[in-house]
């Protein structure tokens, strides 16, 4: 079943593409039609004017997949299943062309000769003015500004016509004539080619390591790639082409000469080691330029007309045979298009870094996949199941050993005869380290709860140490001065400043990232609840002190209540600090989580994970807000109506 749906993922993704136009269209018709009838019964301002608009939801989630599906290249690959390996065979043609069209204006502004020349001419005249004098003997400054000059006449000499290598000149005419013959192949007729059996059985694009298959499985993928070893030979010639004419080569010869003398220093100079390092490198800048002009790659400009122009005729040759495939690329290609590169084809543009929807639910679920034997979950681990969770696990996290040290009286000794016999510290010890069996309970599992867990946890005491601390230094002077610059002090530093130190002490295990959350869920609480409680209205409180109230009861009828919204604004605000404080911190250092899936995938370039990781990041901020929202609306009824 699911390596059907894995093979099929593109006749899978055309049924969803089209729900999800169909829903997009008539989401946009019911609103429109729900804002006529509602027009005139609400009023701008109005909380109740902002619910029930569900096909809006359904029109903004229909149309961000659309865009999703559009800009991965879903929407082609479920539409044109066929249309990326015939781009593949068109980018295998360019590819082994890529020798030819690097030495002429196509993917630059300037042929390459052109380029070597400005290059290596500036250069030369910068070596000219620069010539430490000091280290070399007046014979040697002779023989270098011979040698300069010789490498200035052999600039000139490659780029005249006039002197250029007639060998050269009949090799560049048949590659052209090569290049044309490849053209005029190009406009046949297709429409008997068949593809091989070995094509047809391999894989369909994106369902294997193999991003899109290379061998060609239609008949304009046949034609196309058939002219692909041809072109890969006529490169290959192209490449063996040089412009060294005899005048060029004799000149050569002597300016070769000249620098391997200069390489042997004049004995009647007497250099230090300083010295002798600037020389050297003179004349090893000197020999650099040489060597790059003494292998004849440079050519006239005029030389390479026949070439460009049967280059031209093959561009031209190769979009007449894509024919409509230059249509589908154009729209529902973004991007860079398809390149081959060594042994395979791949993805361009945002249909490289942006997997495809269908591609994504299949990454999620195998991660999801709970059997780590058959390569689900994560590096050993289930991405959300169950196991059993000894008690005494619990017990240990819980209670600190401390604790027990603090007890009266001394742990057991051993006895002469050398039995121990463990006194109640002893056993106290060992509930607190976890090392008695008291059973054990059904526990959620996985790299999921592990972030769940760890923000949870932190949160739990965030709150219930930040809470009281907060609303007390809103109607306590004493609190407010003596707390207040502590927490400021440490709450605007970003909590990722304090990984690292905090990480050090407590190592990469779940305590030292708890105690990070909780760092920074306890600042956002202590500030929301002093908020809350030093804005409550002065004339309930002097109201409710004629009335007889005392302290504690005002506390908890008056100020809790009316402290109430901002803590709970508060609580929502810190998850949402504190799950994005935690991935990042998994990140850094851990073994488990959703961080640390997501930093192993960004090392391998993982898109696909890369995008599972932050789904399931914003799935769960998304389910957390929605617990919020709904407890907000359950404990304080009131807000908003007041």
């Amino acid at each position: 079943m699911f390596d059907w749906i894995s093979d099929n993922r593109a006749l899978i993704a055309l049924i969803v593409i089209i729900a999800l136009a169909v829903s997009f269209v008539f989401s946009i018709f019911v609103g429109v039609k729900q804002t006529r009838l509602r027009a005139k019964d609400e009023v701008f301002g109005d909380p109740e004017r902002t619910k029930g608009g569900w096909y809006w939801a359904l029109c903004g989630v229909s149309a961000l997949l659309l865009i999703w599906f559009y800009y991965s290249w879903g929407t082609a690959r479920a539409v044109f299943p066929t249309a990326a390996n015939e781009l593949c065979q068109v980018a295998k043609v360019k590819e082994a062309m890529s020798p030819i069209t690097a030495a002429l204006p196509v993917e630059s502004r300037y042929l390459k000769s052109t380029t070597l020349v400005v290059r290596n001419a500036a250069q030369v005249d910068k070596l000219a003015v620069s010539m430490p004098t000091q280290v070399f003997s007046a014979r040697e400054q002779a023989k270098i500004t011979l040698a300069v000059a010789q490498i200035k006449d052999l600039l000139a000499m490659l780029s005249n016509p006039q002197l250029s290598d007639p060998g050269a000149a009949s090799a560049l005419l048949a590659v052209e004539m090569d290049l044309q013959n490849i053209a005029a192949r190009l406009k046949s007729d297709y429409a008997e080619l068949q593809p091989q059996e070995e094509a047809l059985e391999q894989p369909k694009w994106g369902t294997s390591e193999v991003e899109i298959p290379i061998l060609p499985i239609t008949s304009r993928g046949v034609l196309i790639d058939s002219v692909t070893p041809d072109m890969q030979e006529i490169a290959k010639a192209f490449l063996k082409v040089r412009n060294i004419s005899p005048q060029a080569k004799e000149l050569i010869a002597e300016t070769k000469a000249i620098l391997a003398d200069l390489k042997t220093p004049d004995p009647l100079m007497q250099l230090n080691e300083a010295g002798e390092g600037a020389r050297n490198a003179y004349v090893k800048a000197v020999d650099r330029i040489f060597k790059r002009l003494d292998d004849g790659t440079i050519f006239p400009a005029t030389s390479m007309d026949g070439v460009q122009k049967a280059v031209d005729e093959v561009f031209v040759s190769l979009t007449d045979a894509k024919g409509s495939l230059g249509i589908v690329e154009s729209l529902f290609f973004p991007g860079d298009g398809v390149v081959k590169s060594r042994t395979q084809c791949t993805e361009q543009g945002s249909g490289r870094w942006l997997p495809k929807p269908t591609d994504v639910i299949a990454t999620f679920s195998t991660l999801a996949n709970p059997d780590l034997e058959s390569g689900g979950g994560y590096k050993g681990t289930t991405l959300l199941w169950w196991k059993w969770l000894p008690i005494a696990d619990v017990i240990a996290f819980l209670i600190p050993d401390g604790l027990v040290d603090m007890l009266p009286g001394s742990y057991g000794t051993h006895g002469d005869s050398g039995e121990f016999k463990p006194n109640y510290k002893d056993r106290l010890l060992a509930v607190a380290q976890g090392d008695v069996n008291l059973g054990s309970v059904p526990m959620l599992d996985g790299h999921i709860w592990d972030s769940l867990f760890r923000v949870l946890v932190a949160m739990g005491f965030g709150i219930l140490v930040g809470v009281p601390l907060g609303i007390y230094m809103g109607v306590s002077r004493f609190f407010k001065s003596f707390f207040d610059p502590m927490i400021e002090l440490y709450r605007p530093v970003p909590p990722l400043a304090w990984a690292p130190l905090i990480l050090t002490i407590f190592g990469i295990q779940d305590d030292g990232k708890i105690f990070l959350l909780f760092m920074v869920a306890f600042a956002i609480m202590v500030i929301s609840a002093r908020t809350g409680a030093s804005g409550t209205q002065l004339s309930k409180i002097r109201a409710s002190h004629s009335l007889g109230a005392t302290n504690g009861q005002i506390l908890r009828h008056v100020i809790l209540p009316n402290a109430m919204p901002e803590i709970l604004t508060g609580v929502r605000i810190a998850i949402g600090v504190c799950w994005g404080t935690l991935v990042a911190a998994e990140m850094l250092a851990g073994t488990t989580g959703i961080g640390f899936i997501e930093n192993v995938a960004r090392t391998v370039s993982d898109y696909e994970l890369i995008w599972v990781t932050i789904l399931i990041m914003g799935l769960l901020g998304l389910f957390f807000d929605l617990v919020m929202r709904w407890a907000i609306a359950k404990i304080i009824p009131w807000r908003g109506k007041g």
